[in-house]
């Protein structure tokens, strides 16, 4: 159990409980929050109240946190598709829609229950059960090539490589706007701190992360572009591409709250995927083609 404990000041009189917990950088998300308060983990001044409850100077208010339970990830029999497969690791091309690991509300048929399935439960064990031989990751929306690894060996190697940045990772992506030339963007990125579940430009406290972006083809009131990463940070692409004003397209998050064009999710896709292999030495480089949702926007917008 984890508790927090805060005494209001004159400034915060008839802010809504909820509200004021919120703009904490240390609080959950607002829909666990929400939850915590409904369920009484949260009081005031030793009394449970309602989210809504507006909160007066010198209010003792206490917050505790339940300690997650820890998700039990059982193998599930699907269909991947594989691009590359050896004794060391594996090269998935991820469709939309897929979560990468089990999580809260996502507790099963997620990548990785596939690959305990599919790889017999031999996979690194680096970054615990719940992301077992997961060393990099891409969001349940954005489609491509993603890197497994099957021991702690070249799990180990790979990380090394991501935190040097050698690994050749090109997105495609389309964007909002006319971008008339190639350009980088190279500012931090770290928790936005009014809302947990999102990522933002945090010069104070963020993370580097660096993005190069290059005009594949101009289109009307968009633009087809390759994005290259030098890090990467949770979101990376999407925070940065709508820190220029030009957000990723279908990304409601990020972006316009609703979308001009009927989508789910972001037009993202990992495209090239490119690493030293870890036993080899070998420079390995593969390319996974457009889903064809990507493709047949591509000829729509090209109208």
């Amino acid at each position: 159990m984890t508790f927090f404990s805060y005494r209001t000041a004159e400034e915060d009189a008839g802010k809504r409980l909820d509200k004021f917990l919120s703009e904490k950088p240390e609080m959950p998300s607002r829909s666990y929050l929400k939850k915590l308060i409904e369920e009484s983990w949260v009081q005031v001044d030793k009394k449970a109240v309602k989210g809504n409850y507006k909160v007066q100077a010198g209010n003792e208010i206490e917050v505790s946190v339940p300690e997650p339970k820890e998700l039990e990830v059982e193998a599930e029999a699907m269909e991947l598709n594989i691009v590359y497969e050896d004794d060391d690791l594996l090269i998935v091309d991820k469709p939309k829609g897929m979560v990468v690991h089990p999580a809260a509300g996502h507790e099963s048929h997620t990548l990785v229950n596939g690959l305990l399935y599919h790889c017999q439960g031999k996979l690194s064990g680096i970054n615990g059960v719940l992301r077992p031989g997961i060393v990099h990751r891409i969001d349940r929306d954005t489609t491509g090539l993603l890197l497994v690894c099957k021991n702690d060996f070249s799990h180990a190697a790979i990380a090394e490589q991501l935190r040097v940045h050698s690994i050749n990772r090109r997105y495609h992506a389309i964007v909002h706007g006319e971008i008339r030339e190639d350009g980088t963007v190279d500012v931090p990125i770290g928790r936005n701190p009014n809302d947990r579940m999102k990522m933002a430009i945090n010069l104070k406290n963020g993370k580097e992360a660096v993005t190069h972006y290059h005009i594949l083809e101009p289109l009307k009131k968009y633009t087809y572009i390759e994005c290259r990463l030098e890090t990467g940070r949770t979101h990376q692409i999407r925070v940065h591409m709508a820190s220029i004003h030009h957000p990723l397209l279908g990304d409601t998050v990020y972006g316009p709250s609703k979308s001009p064009i009927s989508l789910e999710g972001q037009t993202l896709h990992a495209k090239v995927l490119g690493f030293i292999h870890p036993r080899t030495g070998k420079y390995l480089e593969f390319e996974a083609p457009l889903p064809e949702y990507f493709e047949r926007l591509l000829v729509k917008l090209h109208i």
